[in-house]
């Protein structure tokens, strides 16, 4: 359950009222310690953040069913994070009411969860962006992401997107570096002045060239302005940049969330040669997405966590031989499966 939060203006209101009177202000200093407005049970934002896969009955429509299912299936896994909808969820390809629907459905399943829920309120502008945090917002979720507006023509108006944004919680919101404005490039400068002047706009999702020189820039700046750095790439450099000190992946992977979470804990107990096992073993798996299109769909359905292979962005079918492939590669992870 999560304590009581204020927008930035409420919060601005609450401190003038209370000017006047120190036992207020004390009260005030007493829940927000740091300046900033926080949840009493905040959850950490590090560690395996899964990009939720979004499920599609046989008749193309979203499966809230396997959607909230997939919620159980990913705590059972030990994964830190969930996360949707974002581009390995066919946001895209998602409607606003389906979107908003899934809102729902996911912040009732993640009730009582370990897992962090993070809700995606990208927009292609601000007004867009605005309805669905105003919805995110009022579920309470852990913590919001959001894309880079790609109407946005200079980084004025990326400032003005996430200001905007910073203006409806005062949850952790994610900047995500990629999927905005192609000719906008959010420099790390920039994204730092931010999170000086916006205290929960200091978890970044890097993921654009160079991603590491631009990782290691921003580590500099940890962690204060910046609290956590995630990578992202279906966790394809995720070894490396656990070696780096980043903080987590936030990639499309719930059909590998056991794998992942157990690579995290493996870091964090500086088990390294397991590690390093482990992660050659998930890359036979992440390799074969170039060769097998819609493996990951073939994975998700095969482990029982969706019932169909049904994808927005076209038709997948699989042969023998490619069957025999990946099951003869799932050999190699399934005795980490856990789910």
């Amino acid at each position: 359950m999560h304590a009581p939060t204020f927008t930035r203006r409420e919060w601005l209101a609450t401190v003038g009222a209370a000017a006047g009177s120190g036992a207020a202000v004390g009260a005030a200093a007493a829940l927000f310690p740091s300046g900033r407005l926080r949840a009493a049970e905040a959850k950490p934002m590090r560690g395996a953040f899964m990009i939720m896969s979004t499920p599609y009955t046989a008749a193309n429509e979203v499966d809230y069913d396997d959607l909230a299912s997939q919620v159980d299936f990913l705590d059972r896994c030990g994964v830190h994070g969930l996360v949707w909808p974002q581009n390995s969820s066919e946001q895209r390809y998602l409607t606003k009411a389906e979107r908003l629907r899934g809102f729902d459905v996911l912040a009732e399943a993640a009730k009582g969860r370990r897992p962090a829920l993070v809700l995606g309120v990208q927009g292609a502008d601000t007004a867009g962006m605005l309805e669905y945090a105003r919805h995110a917002e009022a579920l309470a979720p852990d913590g919001m992401i959001a894309i880079p507006p790609t109407e946005a023509t200079t980084l004025g108006e990326f400032r003005d997107y996430y200001a905007t944004l910073c203006g409806v919680t005062d949850r952790p919101i994610f900047f995500q570096t990629s999927g905005g404005a192609p000719d906008v490039v959010p420099t790390v400068d920039f994204m730092v002045g931010m999170a000086r002047e916006f205290p929960n706009l200091a978890y970044v999702k890097e993921e654009r060239a160079p991603v590491h020189e631009r990782m290691l820039a921003l580590r500099k700046h940890r962690p204060d302005p910046v609290k956590s750095i995630f990578g992202a790439a279906f966790g394809r450099q995720w070894l490396y940049e656990m070696r780096l000190g980043m903080d987590g992946v936030m990639t499309g992977g719930a059909m590998y969330a056991d794998i992942y979470a157990r690579l995290w804990e493996l870091h964090e107990a500086g088990k390294h040669e397991e590690l390093r096992d482990l992660f050659g073993r998930l890359l036979l798996m992440l390799n074969l997405d170039r060769t097998i299109p819609g493996i990951r769909l073939y994975v998700l359905k095969a482990r029982g966590i969706f019932k169909t292979t049904m994808s927005r962005r076209g038709k997948y079918s699989f042969t023998p031989d490619q069957i025999a492939e990946i099951e003869y590669r799932l050999d190699a992870i399934r005795p980490y499966f856990r789910a």
